[in-house]
């Protein structure tokens, strides 16, 4: 059957079982938009900022373990969503995003709104492809989901000129599974490596896990369980990894890192040995490289991207391989060791009774006010009211610390935020993308008076396609984060960093058609949260908390610092 080019792009996409599409039409894409209208295999989301695009089906992604797909036009279509492709290639999330481009005669001419759009997007890809010739459409198009999926994921874009969406090709449907001679990441781990990590851990006196978004990504949490509990070891999880391990057991520790609790930072740093599963030790999780070396301990590291593996701390024991598969490995030569009567073990007592000597040190204790909004408050409330089975979309800066530390996830992919790239105004696009993908679900945006501006045009997104997340505004009149390094860093000078002139955001969501509430009062925090996820239920419902100029988020990590060298409040300044 012969088909043009946008008929081919639409039927590639059905046939990968593709869903929603986030996008926004311009001239280079019209014939994409067109197949899209004849066609009911998927349901296109029109978003208001491509940027938003990219978010939304970046979070349709995280939180559903499918592929999210946006498609936008050519030069400033594209532009506009290289902030979103590149928050999504830190945090190796699988995405692919179609981009239109100026007819292929026109290409290097400067043509109406025409970009170099390989060029511009090669440092924040997994993968681009530019095609050329209408025959190479269809497998390009199987080969960047493909690629976006395997390996360590992340986002592929394949770049579009009009021309090609207009000529015609015979289609032929996928037959069997993409391979491709130049692309062949390891899946399974090496054996013998396993079996040394086994060893290791079976003799370790102050074992410890440190699992990140890799074991989200893989779908190991499971896997990641039966290890704490096989080892006995207690468990941390990075900002990427929540809910890898379930907040409430006993074995977990907290999250690690700048802003990481007492406890688990100082076993990070004095376990005898350490494992790290799908983590890459970034600086906002160690530290200061330096630091963290200074104390003896044998690091396993099992991560898919071998270029991961030592390249900000040497480890003894690199495992390349699936998270998932190397741990159903090492989990069952475990348990065999474990069957074995001649098999000893140290007793991690005195490990337990020293972390939870740290453990008594209540990092996350805050001194809660009956006259103004503390926001460490409002994320506890949120969990209560949740049952702490949410989906939470984060902005970056406090409130997102806040919401990680207060807001105990017990599953994965339920926490969706920006944590490579950190980027504001993704919690709003975030939100969209994960009720798309779980439309029965709760869900909550946790954000700030300033992160929120950056996409808030979204709202008429929501107001369109009836989407009903509970913004909770945790709202300062601070660059919060900004300004707390600059109490720390810059003696207190606060270098634009005040929110002047802010909207009145219960009137401008009103606007939109949504409900908006403004809290002041402590005592009604919990009733207005309860009030948005009953009575208002079916509707999208934006709550301004007014709170606390001046608190911060302890403990903390100076840049440069070391992880033992937490400051736990302002008394430590």
């Amino acid at each position: 059957m012969e088909l043009n080019g946008a008929d081919i792009v639409v039927r590639c996409l059905a046939e990968q079982g593709v869903e929603h599409v986030f996008g926004y039409p311009g001239g280079a894409v019209l014939y994409i938009y067109d197949a899209i209208y004849k066609q009911d295999s998927f349901k296109h989301i029109l978003v208001r900022h491509e940027q938003a695009a990219v978010h939304a089906a970046d979070a349709y992604s995280r939180s559903s373990n499918k592929v999210g797909v946006a498609l936008v036009t050519s030069g400033p279509g594209l532009t506009n969503a290289v902030t979103g492709i590149a928050t999504a290639y830190m945090d190796s999330i699988p995405m692919v995003i179609l981009s239109g481009q100026v007819p292929t005669r026109a290409i290097g001419e400067d043509a109406f709104q025409e970009c170099d759009t390989v060029g511009i997007t090669r440092p924040c890809v997994k993968h681009n492809f530019l095609v050329r010739d209408i025959k190479d459409l269809a497998e390009t198009m199987r080969r960047a989901f493909y690629i976006a999926t395997t390996g360590r994921p992340g986002p592929v874009l394949v770049d579009i000129p009009k021309d090609i969406t207009v000529a015609m090709h015979k289609f032929t449907a996928q037959k069997g599974e993409v391979k491709m001679r130049s692309y062949a990441p390891v899946v399974k781990g090496h054996q013998g490596q396993i079996k040394k990590a086994m060893q290791m851990l079976l003799a370790a006196e102050r074992p410890m896990i440190y699992s990140g978004g890799g074991v989200v990504l893989s779908n190991a949490s499971a896997e990641l369980r039966e290890l704490v509990e096989l080892t006995g070891a207690p468990c941390t999880t990075t900002l990427m990894g929540l809910g890898a391990y379930p907040a409430s057991d006993d074995k977990y520790v907290g999250m690690p890192g700048m802003h990481g609790t007492y406890e688990a930072n100082m076993a990070m740093q004095h376990c005898d040995v350490l494992i790290a599963v799908g983590s890459r030790f970034d600086d906002r999780v160690i530290g200061n490289p330096k630091n963290f070396a200074s104390q003896p301990r044998k690091i396993i590291h099992i991560d898919i991207d071998p270029s991961s593996i030592s390249k900000r701390v040497r480890v003894d024991v690199p495992i390349v391989g699936n998270v998932k598969d190397v741990l159903v490995e090492l989990n069952e030569l475990y348990r065999q060791a474990l069957a074995e009567p001649k098999t000893k073990r140290p007793s991690l007592a005195n490990w337990w009774q020293q972390i939870n000597t740290w453990r008594g040190k209540e990092c996350l204790v805050y001194k809660n006010s009956d006259t103004v909004i503390k926001p460490q408050y409002v994320v506890q409330k949120l969990w209560e009211v949740t049952g702490g089975d949410a989906f939470v979309t984060s902005d970056v800066g406090q409130h997102q610390m806040w919401a990680a530390q207060y807001y105990g996830f017990n599953e994965p992919r339920r926490w969706i935020n920006s944590g490579g790239l950190g980027t504001m105004g993704v919690g709003l696009p975030y939100a969209m993308g994960v009720q798309m993908a779980n439309p029965d679900s709760q869900i909550a945006v946790i954000t700030g008076e300033a992160s929120i501006q950056m996409n808030i045009q979204e709202l008429s997104t929501c107001s369109q396609y009836r989407l009903t997340p509970k913004v909770l505004c945790l709202n300062n009149r601070y660059l919060g984060m900004v300004r707390q390094w600059q109490e720390i860093e810059y003696g207190s000078r606060y270098s634009e960093s005040y929110v002047d002139a802010l909207p009145d955001f219960v009137k401008l969501v009103e606007s939109y058609g949504h409900v908006g509430m403004r809290i002041e009062n402590p005592a009604d925090v919990e009733p207005a949260i309860r009030e948005a996820f009953t009575k208002y239920k079916d509707r999208l419902v934006f709550m301004d908390f007014i709170t606390d100029q001046t608190e911060n988020v302890w403990p903390m990590v100076k840049a440069g610092a070391g992880l033992t060298e937490m400051l736990l409040g302002s008394e430590d300044l």
